[in-house]
């Protein structure tokens, strides 16, 4: 089935073939793999889907592959988890989190790209994976590159959290810190791809990788019973995540998987780095890059290559944006593990926050069908938080020193 027809520019609309080229030589704007829909409606139900692997790849039917997948068999359908008492906190009768805190195998929903990505790239006959990273990138390239046996080199930030580092080093890669912010990094990547035959992930075959973030929202509508919900709160680092949820829900209903799709995508980020957030509040179609200053590292991009059309995605569906203190972000990873017992990175702090203000606010409504997008595990940052939780209650190994440390009645 060829359900790929080309790579189509999302300003001019030029199209080119299906390589590893991701930026229009006329107009310089991004370039996106343009489907036959007529082709893989003919092919895809709903029956096929729930047949499928246990895994993203039940829809390789809307993926960017010619071939069956070869990297990145086990990622993807994360646990969509009804979060009763969170809903009830913050006044939302029918809330979700949308759990890529347990995704394979390295815990973060960044799985699910590099999955279509390196699976692409060994279709186009590339031996050597890269990526310019914030962080969880770098981790799920270095892993997957691993296990796929293919050479690998992560370009990452100087100042990225221990446990991001360590989740690049222990699989032996070629770890590259730059003395500078993830725009600098980015920058320099852009120009080794220039000049060596290596696949990297968010620039050369970009296209694809970005492809990947659709199946958060094939999982949510396929989980949710083939329906689309009404509200959906998207970090945003570069914005592609954003407007990929977007994208997808859209496809189910083009495909008649589900029913018209009305869901308000809505945007987070962090005040320190919220060049998409503060130009939506500004009455903005353009964003301002900023330098970043925010422990929510993984979204600590300046630069965002996909803020213009985050803002788009997000007039379009009528959603909202807005943004957190540092503050708030710890505030939200420890809310929502006192709740639902889910302990996720600072992006998830952002999503929580900002979750919670557009429920302050009453643009997120008492009787919406809502789902938040976790995208990482706390595990990763645990310096945001290890100063605000306290320590532990240390006492004597005697029942009676525990009896009288928490004022308890001798037992009967």
């Amino acid at each position: 089935m060829a359900k790929m027809k080309s790579l189509a520019c999302r300003e001019c609309g030029k199209e080119y073939p299906t390589k590893d080229i991701h930026v229009c030589e006329l107009c310089f704007g991004p370039l996106e793999v343009k489907y036959d829909y007529d082709e893989i409606k003919a092919s895809i139900s709903r029956e096929k889907i729930e047949a499928g692997p246990k895994s993203l790849w039940r829809y390789i039917d809307l993926l960017p592959v010619e071939g069956q997948p070869t990297v990145g068999k086990y990622a993807g359908l994360t646990p969509l988890v009804r979060a009763h008492n969170l809903g009830a906190y913050l006044g939302i009768d029918e809330l979700y989190i949308k759990n890529d805190c347990v995704n394979h195998p390295t815990l973060s929903f960044k799985d699910r790209v590099v999955a279509i990505a390196l699976t692409r790239a060994r279709e186009l006959g590339f031996e050597t994976v890269a990526c310019a990273s914030t962080g969880n990138l770098a981790n799920s390239v270095a892993a997957h590159a691993s296990s796929a046996g293919m050479k690998c080199y992560v370009f990452i930030p100087g100042d990225l959290e221990a446990a991001k580092v360590l989740g690049n080093l222990i699989y032996r890669p070629n770890v590259i810190e730059i003395e500078g912010t993830y725009d600098d990094v980015n920058r320099l990547c852009s120009e080794i791809a220039g000049e060596r035959r290596w696949a990297f992930v968010n620039i050369n075959v970009r296209p694809y990788y970005a492809e990947g973030s659709k199946t958060l929202a094939f999982e949510t509508a396929e989980q949710l019973g083939w329906r689309a919900p009404d509200q959906v709160v998207v970090p945003m680092a570069s914005g592609s995540l954003l407007t990929k949820i977007w994208k997808g829900l859209k496809e189910f209903e083009k495909l008649g998987l589900i029913d018209q799709v009305t869901t308000k995508v809505n945007g987070a980020q962090a005040e320190g780095c919220s060049p998409i957030a503060t130009a939506y509040k500004n009455g903005r179609d353009f964003f301002k890059p900023v330098k970043p200053d925010t422990i929510a590292k993984s979204l600590a991009i300046g630069n965002p290559a996909d803020g213009y059309y985050a803002l788009k995605t997000v007039a379009e569906s009528h959603g909202a944006m807005d943004s957190v203190t540092d503050d708030e972000v710890v505030e939200g990873i420890k809310l929502l593990a006192q709740t639902e017992g889910i302990f996720a990175e600072t992006a998830g702090g952002v999503t929580i926050g900002v979750l919670r203000k557009l429920a302050k606010q009453g643009l997120i409504k008492k009787h919406d069908v809502t789902v938040a997008y976790i995208t990482g595990n706390g595990l990763k940052t645990q310096e945001a938080v290890i100063d605000s939780v306290g320590r532990p209650i240390r006492i004597q190994p005697s029942l009676s020193h525990f009896t009288k440390k928490f004022e308890l009645e001798e037992p009967a």
